[in-house]
Formats: structure tokens, sequence, C-alpha cells
């Protein structure tokens, strides 16, 4: 008999989120079928279905997930560790895959950018096998991911942002290159940024200052490694650069950390920093985000600037690593703060876009 399952779709941008079934078909070479345990909306999904960002229609959204595995395909027989898969694990995967070799993968060791590289919850939905986005009960696992078995000791609150949230901030404080007793001023204190908090205070970090607009944001900052949190609307940008280079002595931020989505921040971010200094862009992902800045500051500054899109693989293990030694120091659990239904989605996605909640999970 054949098999359907239920995905959540929408049309276009901004229309009504559908639950409609599809046909599930057997696994095929290198595939792994998961019944969804969670999958959280990410700040991306949200400009995906807002139109801001580019995104295939009728769509499937939703790539920060984990499941049980239900049918493994040929050659598949162990995570990236080694460990052993079954059904039944409880699994987390890379939000990406890649087509195979390349020159970006297998030359410059950054598999993210393969040409082809493909997203799950960035598919149109009538693209074979259908199930390859978080709003559903099933998701294929396509080949060339990168699978991770997660331990018992993790509730699906902590798992779930792993593979998204977690190792993007694992990749973006690795690029910053954050060093035992650096000052951190991390924009923006939604989930990224408060991962990015803890992850620089694990680091060795002797000062991390939080910024962000929302006075319920900055408090968990505290709970999340930040020393000092400020709303950077309350003052003019020079009371803020002031403010911000005063607390870090000698002369400013050894490292700052763009993850608001703003682009406008950045020409403040620039002078948060001390000679030597590194800005890492992590949040302004969507196109068009334009910004003017005096390049002179660049060049007499000696300023490092990177970009983080993505992540490589060795960031995966590192966040789950990561939050299971620091799961009792930090409280990840709370970060995901709301939970719905598949037929609940539209007001999920509501009440994320509208930050009543931090972190929104759809639950199948």
């Amino acid at each position: 008999m054949s098999r359907t399952g239920k995905a959540v779709v929408y049309d276009a941008p901004n229309q009504p989120f559908v639950v409609r079934e599809y046909p599930l078909r057997p696994t095929r070479k290198g595939e792994v079928l998961v019944r969804i345990s969670m999958s959280t909306i990410c700040r991306s999904d949200i400009h995906s279905y807002q139109g801001h960002r580019p995104n295939p229609c009728p769509g499937v959204l939703g790539h920060e997930i984990i499941g049980i595995i239900e049918e493994l395909g040929d050659g598949v027989e162990r995570d990236m560790r080694g460990d052993t898969l079954a059904v039944g694990d409880r699994i987390t995967w890379s939000e990406y895959f890649i087509p195979g070799a390349n020159y970006y993968s297998d030359v410059l060791d950054i598999p993210q950018k393969s040409p082809g590289v493909d997203k799950y919850g960035h598919m149109a939905v009538d693209t074979d096998p259908h199930f390859h986005g978080g709003f559903a009960e099933y998701c294929y696992i396509l080949p060339q991911s990168w699978i991770l078995k997660l331990p018992d000791v993790l509730s699906d609150e902590e798992a779930t942002p792993v593979n998204c949230g977690v190792a993007t901030m694992i990749a973006v404080t690795e690029a910053a290159a954050i060093g035992m007793g650096d000052t951190v001023v991390v924009q923006g204190l939604g989930l990224l940024g408060l991962y990015g908090c803890a992850i620089a205070r694990a680091r060795g970090a002797r000062l991390v200052i939080g910024l962000d607009t929302v006075a319920s944001r900055r408090e968990l900052g505290r709970r999340f490694g930040a020393d000092i949190t400020l709303d950077p609307s309350a003052m003019d940008e020079v009371e803020l650069v002031k403010r911000v280079r005063e607390a870090c002595r000698p002369d400013g931020a050894d490292a700052v950390i763009e993850v608001c989505g703003y682009p406008e921040v950045i020409p403040a971010g620039l002078q948060f920093l001390r000679i030597g200094g590194c800005y890492t862009l992590g949040g302004v992902v969507n196109p068009n985000s334009i910004v003017r800045f005096d390049a002179n500051v660049l060049l007499r500054k000696l300023i490092t600037l990177r970009g983080v899109h993505n992540y490589h693989p060795r960031h995966l293990i590192q966040a789950l690593d990561f939050v299971v030694a620091n799961r009792e120091r930090f409280p990840f659990r709370d970060l995901v703060d709301g939970k719905y239904g598949l037929n609940e989605v539209g007001q999920a996605m509501h009440d994320a876009a509208e930050r009543k909640v931090l972190r929104a999970a759809i639950v199948p």
C-alpha cells in the first residue's frame, strides 16, 4: 500500500500556509527517511516567506530539523563521527547538501559554497522527493549531507537549533578569532546573538557586550554570558560608540559580531573596534543589504572584515559538543519558547516575525 505524509506549503510569499499530502517513496542510495520530531523557525525562514529573499514556490520551509530514522538507504551506515546509524535513532543533519565532489569542496575546503549547493527548506515542494523541509511529518536526508546521532541527554528544544543557529555561530566566532581575554561586542541578541555570547564566553572572552533594542532579549543576553547589555536605540551613535569603547579598555573591542541583519549598524560596529580588531558579519543575509562607510577606517586601523554564510561540516560536530558540554551553564532549552502543530504554522510564523517568541517550534 502506498504511503503519504503531510507537509505545510505556501504557494507564494505572504500567502496562507496549507497542509497537503504527498506520496512517500522508498529511500534511494545515500538517502535517509526521517520522521520529524521538531523543526524551529529561523529568521531566514521568515525572510523567505515575506519575499525578502528568493525561495522557490510552492515551497516547504524549515531547515532547523531533528527527527527519528524510519528508513536507511543503501550505503548509509554511519554518521559523520563514525557511529553506527539504525532505524529509531534520533539525529540531526547539515542544513545543506552538495552535488558531489568539486573544486570548492575538495581543494578550497569550503563545501558550504559548492556550486549547486542546496538547502533543506529552500526547494519547491514539487521537487522529488517532496519532503525536504522541516514543516512536515517527514524529511528525506539527501546524499552528500552530513548526519549526526543525537545523545539522549539533549531535549528536542536543545537539539533542534544545533544544525543552523549553533553551527553558524561556531563558524562566526571562529572567523572572529576570539581568544582568551578578548573583549567582544555582539550586535543583535536574537537566537544567533545569544549563542554568540555564550560561545564567546566559552572561548575565554573576558568581557562580552550585547546590543539589542528589545528589553527581554537584553535580559536573556545576561543569562547567556553578556556582562553588559545596551539598547542602541536609546542613544545616538556617538554616545553608543563612546560607551562601548570605554568598556572595552584600553582602546576598543577585539572583536565585533553582527548578527542582527541590519546593515546600518555596520559603521558603528567598525568604530567599536581597536586597532587590529576583527569585524565578522553573520546576519546580513538578504540581498541588497547596502551600507556606506569610510573604507579608510579599515585601512588605517588594520581592521579585518569577514563574512560567514553557512558553515563547514566540522562546525556541526563542534556545535553539538558545545551544547552538550554547556547545557547546565546556559539555559539553551528556554530559547525554544513556543510550540505549534502543522495546522498552526501561519500563527507560528506571525509570532516569530513579530518577535512574540524567540524561537517557534513546529511539532508535527
